[in-house]
C-alpha cells in the first residue's frame, strides 16, 4: 500500500535502515477473526515467537519493532519484545527532548504499553509510525506526556545525517488505545 501524501516525504529519506524497512510494511493490517494476518504471523517466526504468539489480536507493535531491529541487524530478545514497556531497555536512552528521527518511542496505556518509530512532533504530541495502530502498520499522534522511554540504535556506522528533530505544524486526533 501507499503512503498517505502528507507522509511521502520519509520514502525519500534513504535512511536511517530501520525506516526503509518499516515503511515496505504500510498499510499492513490484522485479520478480523481468528487466526493472523499471513504477514503478522511470518514476523512471529522470523523473531522466535511463533510457539505462543498465535493470533494478531494478540497486541503485536512490539513484534512489528522487533522484526524491523532483527532485519537491520538490531536484535532484541524474543522473550521480550512483545511486551511494548521491555523496549525501554533496548538500544542507547535518549532524552525525550532530543527525540529525533526513528527513533523508538516506549508509551504507557491502559492495560499496557505501546511502541513505534518518530516520525515527527508538535507541541503536544508525537506522530508514531507502528503496528498495531487502528490494528493496522501506521501512522497515530500519541500525547508526549505518556511517553515513558525513548531509544537509538547503536549505529554501527555513524549516525545518518538525516536523523534529526522533525517538528510538525499539522495535528491529528490523539490515539489514546493503540491495541
Amino acid at each position: 500500500m501507499e503512503l498517505p501524501e502528507k507522509y511521502k516525504w520519509l520514502s525519500k529519506e534513504g535512511a536511517p535502515k530501520m525506516l526503509v524497512e518499516a515503511l515496505k510494511h504500510y498499510g499492513i493490517m490484522e485479520k478480523v477473526g481468528k487466526g493472523s494476518q499471513v504477514d503478522i504471523a511470518k514476523w512471529a517466526v522470523e523473531v522466535g515467537v511463533s510457539g505462543w504468539y498465535t493470533d494478531d489480536d494478540i497486541p503485536w507493535c512490539g513484534l512489528f519493532v522487533g522484526v524491523v531491529a532483527k532485519r537491520c541487524g538490531y536484535p532484541f530478545s524474543a522473550g521480550k519484545l512483545l511486551a511494548a514497556r521491555e523496549w525501554v531497555n533496548w538500544g542507547v536512552g535518549v532524552a525525550k527532548a532530543n527525540a529525533k528521527l526513528w527513533d523508538v518511542l516506549v508509551f504507557s496505556r491502559t492495560g499496557g504499553g505501546h511502541v513505534g518509530f518518530y516520525v515527527g512532533e508538535n507541541d503536544k504530541a508525537y506522530l508514531v509510525y507502528g503496528g498495531n495502530q487502528s490494528n493496522a502498520v501506521g501512522f497515530a499522534f500519541i500525547a508526549k506526556d505518556r511517553c515513558i522511554g525513548v531509544r537509538r540504535p547503536a549505529y554501527k556506522i555513524g549516525e545518518p545525517a538525516n536523523v534529526r528533530k522533525i517538528y510538525l505544524s499539522e495535528t491529528g486526533n490523539l490515539s489514546t488505545n493503540e491495541a
